[in-house]
């Protein structure tokens, strides 16, 4: 795809001036870093990071439909969830393969909310209006903005310019808020395991919000840092730890899926998986020497193929180099050891507990 054609979120020319380097990601024209990923990332673990992700996408739901369909299509329950309420969960296949991870919204009674990713926003949106019944669905990605602040001095930052002041709501809450005189939806959540922000408000006044929150502390960061962040919390990314070949099961989220009460897309194979025992889990590992563990490096043990990695980099938190990959069960266990490939090198690893690094965050709650 050529730079002609990458979609620009509102916030294109601000990255620019700022000197960001910018990347394609899923078809968008992206900050991928501004002062070093280094830099960001530790700037989100002790302060705070802003984030630029317009590039979502937001699919609504509304009507007396909204609740019964959202309940079909998610994982996760959604008739509990009270208005004001946040959950993650996934939309799965008839074969319990995950469409995509998505946040859960529930707005108000009749109204449901689901923030999918950007690479998917078309596709899912296909997909759920496919499934919906008689709910009413319209895609609000090219009208909405969507800003992350993220880090321990998140809220303090935030409520200098916000009302109300945000410093008490709790993590997976969402609230209608003005922040900098603007009218926005606030959730307590993130993709970083750190404390923080999603704000979700009109296309044409990002820029507004975004100004205001790095006047007001806040340091601008991009996806580079955004992506060892997440790997640091093992929250997973869609197209690497998940597809549409690969279960919620699978890649440890059986949390995030309502397998007893069923009644969702997917359930029953879920259901008989379950049962049954997966044969390959989703696992963490450390290497023991030098190296960086990349996205399809072949994984070993006991002189054969075992997997692939699904994601990996250095953590600038740990000091080591960590990564994400599917396994046979057997291999699955803490401790294990197996070998990564780096080119012609085999290196040492060990599997491990996940989250890497814990703190506030990560996709739990509701």
């Amino acid at each position: 795809m050529s730079d002609a054609e990458l979609r620009r979120t509102p916030l294109n020319a601000r990255h620019r001036a700022l000197g960001a380097r910018m990347v394609a990601f899923g078809g968008w024209d992206m900050p991928v870093q501004y002062s070093g990923i280094l830099d960001e990332h530790r700037i989100v673990r002790e302060a705070a990071g802003l984030f630029d992700v317009s590039h979502m996408g937001q699919v609504w739901l509304r009507g007396p439909e909204a609740v019964a369909a959202s309940e079909w299509l998610v994982t996760c329950p959604v008739a509990s969830l009270k208005p004001g309420r946040v959950r993650y969960g996934m939309l799965c296949n008839e074969r319990g393969g995950v469409v995509d991870d998505v946040t859960v919204y529930r707005i108000a009674e009749d109204v449901i909310m689901i923030c999918v990713n950007a690479a998917n926003i078309e596709k899912d949106y296909r997909w759920i209006v496919r499934h919906a019944g008689d709910a009413t669905v319209t895609n609000e990605s090219d009208a909405t903005g969507q800003l992350a602040l993220q880090g321990p001095e998140a809220a303090a930052i935030l409520a200098r310019h916000c009302d109300p002041d945000p410093t008490d709501f709790k993590r997976f809450r969402l609230f209608e808020a003005k922040v900098a005189g603007v009218p926005s939806l606030i959730s307590r959540t993130g993709y970083t395991g750190s404390d923080g922000f999603e704000i979700y408000l009109p296309a044409g006044e990002t820029e507004t919000v975004f100004d205001t929150l790095l006047e007001a502390g806040a340091q601008p960061a991009g996806l580079g840092a955004r992506d060892t962040l997440r790997l640091e919390a093992a929250l997973p990314l869609y197209g690497h730890e998940l597809d549409e070949d690969t279960t919620p099961l699978e890649a440890g989220l059986e949390r995030f899926v309502k397998l007893e009460a069923g009644g969702f897309l997917g359930a029953e194979t879920l259901q008989a998986q379950a049962a049954a025992g997966v044969e390959r889990r989703l696992v963490g590992f450390v290497l023991d020497d030098r190296g960086v563990a990349r996205a399809e490096h072949v994984l070993t043990a006991k002189g054969r193929e075992i997997g692939r990695v699904t994601s990996g980099a250095p953590s600038p938190t740990l000091g080591k180099s960590i990564g994400l990959g599917y396994v046979p069960a057997d291999f699955a266990s803490p401790g294990t050891q197996i070998e990564v490939q780096i080119r012609t090198r085999s290196v040492a690893a060990h599997v491990v507990d996940i989250p890497f690094v814990t703190k506030a965050g990560g996709p739990s709650g509701g």
